[in-house]
């Protein structure tokens, strides 16, 4: 018998809850997948101060003209691209200032590409051509932590000193060691061996969500718990928009729909014009000096 085989991480252990998984009803198989997930966010959980630390670092790079990069390959990538791309929509800013970083690219999103998560060269190439620097944090996302295009990533940021966060499911992995800022996130192994887009992509996707959520929300994108930025490209967030208005200010839907007309479908401005009662050269004026930060524009007294 060989002694030398190396221990399985706990992302590749086998799960001694889901034996016989093969052999069970449908009723008895999501069972088990429910009971698995229900760890999932308590993993989480145990992880909120690390990811306040990430937020926090996140949220000042942003502030000083940074921008947030996730790096990730197969589940870990594709989880990357969509909380990317779903920044702009609901937070206003622009695609540039959060953005995922895949390996093999975009025609990976679809269908694996065999072996790119394997060229840690080429994690520092897309990095290098994103031409990183010291303002930018590099979110690095590998379910075992050991994937060799995450890895390249995280070390050419730290050569290039940016700051750099690290999600992983397995303790003490090669990428936390990499990174200022680890978030380990043991969900323990998956109902089918080694299958991480299971509870590790559950887990990474919360994550995910907390980090571009709570950034925005610190830099001033969310008022109260409206989505004050969001983009009004469709009749539904049109609709979200002037609710929005009319809930916020306690103004009727005419008085909210004119003073979105004039503020030429901004909601941040027309929220200003309603609560302060200027006109939108004014409230543009004063979102201006604010940085942004609505509620802050909000409390600048007129001259």
């Amino acid at each position: 018998m060989k002694r030398n085989q190396k221990t399985p991480s706990a992302t590749e252990r086998r799960n001694d809850r889901s034996r016989g998984l093969d052999l069970k009803s449908t009723t008895e198989i999501l069972r088990i997948i429910n009971r698995e997930d229900a760890g999932v966010a308590r993993a989480v959980a145990r992880e909120i101060p690390a990811i306040a630390r990430a937020v926090d670092v996140i949220a000042a790079a942003l502030r000083r003209g940074g921008r947030l990069l996730y790096v990730g390959a197969g589940t870990s990538g594709r989880l990357a691209v969509l909380d990317a791309s779903e920044c702009p929509p609901t937070f206003g800013v622009p695609p540039s200032l959060v953005q995922g970083v895949m390996a093999g690219g975009r025609r990976a999103l679809a269908r694996a590409v065999e072996g790119a998560e394997d060229d840690a060269a080429q994690g520092a190439r897309d990095l290098r051509k994103k031409k990183l620097s010291t303002k930018d944090v590099v979110v690095g996302l590998t379910a075992s932590g050991a994937t060799p295009y995450v890895l390249g990533a995280l070390r050419f940021a730290k050569q290039q000193g940016a700051a750099t966060v690290a999600v992983t499911c397995n303790p003490r992995s090669a990428a936390a060691r990499h990174a200022q800022i680890k978030i380990t996130l043991e969900v323990g192994p998956e109902v089918i061996a080694g299958s991480t887009r299971m509870k590790a992509g559950t887990a990474q996707k919360m994550v995910l969500n907390m980090l571009s959520t709570a950034a925005m929300v610190r830099r001033g994108y969310v008022y109260d718990n409206w989505m004050i930025n969001v983009a009004l490209t469709n009749q539904k967030l049109q609709q979200r928009g002037l609710r929005i208005l009319q809930e916020a200010t306690g103004t009727s839907v005419s008085t909210a729909a004119r003073a979105a007309r004039l503020a030429g479908h901004d909601l941040p401005t027309a929220l200003v014009m309603l609560k302060c009662g200027v006109d939108a050269t004014q409230a543009r004026r004063r979102l201006k000096h604010a940085g942004g930060n609505l509620r802050n524009a909000l409390q600048i007294r007129q001259g």
